[in-house]
């Protein structure tokens, strides 16, 4: 299947037989240059003006988690434990035919992609996690996600609750049932990546973290041949705010000459996210 975006690139979908044959992993492909895989945050896949920018420079792979496709919510329980995903995703990977990608991964795709990055060191040519969870630190709690209504979710993910990219990514559909659908797929959504993370989203990372040759500020851990990069005017969507956090994010990527020599893991925190009382 192919779309296209008047203000954005041609996206193709790929379907990809995983997991013996029991999982159908859909793949939106966009771009043209080094492969970049990119794992979503628990809401789902949702196809951005920052893929799209990154479709400029590479052919950004982007899976759907199981249970997210439309039409095909019970992929889910084919799945039942992190590890398997983290075997699923290599195997995607591997079927794709993309040699050593750029892995990006933002929130509960940023805890898969430590953990695709730490059981396949060699996968991936540069690892980019953007405000990922995985670790528990009792002084920065992760907020409730999971169980947040609307109106406290936007204040938990952006700087600006009520800037145009918070108020983009949870606008709903005029048509009443239309807008019901959405919401069940995004409350769905939430509930098939939250079985990996949820209540603690931990799952032994601290102890296999030291594979990932990288430095992760906020895992506490420093290894070699990493950047950090902070976003001091950005929430917990950094890549939604401003093309020139696009630019920093690409900066570190390969080819550039800040990080030519360098492989290592990106890390682009929030500085102002807010945590329930």
């Amino acid at each position: 299947m192919t779309t296209t975006n008047a203000t954005g690139p041609q996206i193709d979908e790929k379907t990809v037989p995983v997991w013996g044959g029991r999982i159908k992993m859909r793949v939106k492909v966009a771009g043209k240059g080094p492969g970049l895989v990119y794992l979503h945050p628990s809401g789902g896949l949702a196809w951005d003006p920052f893929l799209s920018y990154l479709a400029q420079h590479y052919t950004v792979y982007a899976p759907e988690f199981p249970g997210t496709s439309v039409g095909d919510p019970y992929a889910i329980h084919s799945i039942h434990q992190l590890s398997d995903v983290v075997l699923m995703y290599e195997e995607a990977i591997r079927t794709l035919g993309i040699s050593k990608p750029v892995l990006v991964g933002q929130s509960f795709g940023g805890m898969i992609a430590a953990e695709l990055a730490t059981a396949f060191p060699d996968l991936p040519s540069k690892v980019v996690l953007l405000d990922p969870i995985g670790l528990w630190r009792e002084e920065l709690p992760i907020a409730d996600w999971v169980s947040a209504p609307p109106q406290q979710l936007a204040a938990l993910l952006f700087k600006d609750p009520s800037g145009e990219a918070a108020q983009s990514m949870l606008a709903l559909p005029t048509d009443p049932n239309i807008a019901a659908s959405v919401i069940a797929a995004r409350v769905w959504a939430i509930g098939c990546t939250a079985k990996f993370a949820w209540p603690i989203a931990e799952r032994g990372l601290r102890s296999r973290l030291h594979r990932l040759r990288a430095l992760c500020c906020s895992y506490g851990v420093a290894t070699t041949g990493s950047r950090l990069s902070a976003m001091p005017t950005t929430g917990m969507m950094p890549e939604g705010k401003r093309r020139g956090n696009h630019r920093r994010l690409r900066a570190h990527s390969p080819g550039r000459k800040a990080s030519r020599d360098r492989r290592g893991c990106v890390w682009l925190p929030a500085s102002r996210v807010k945590y329930p009382n």
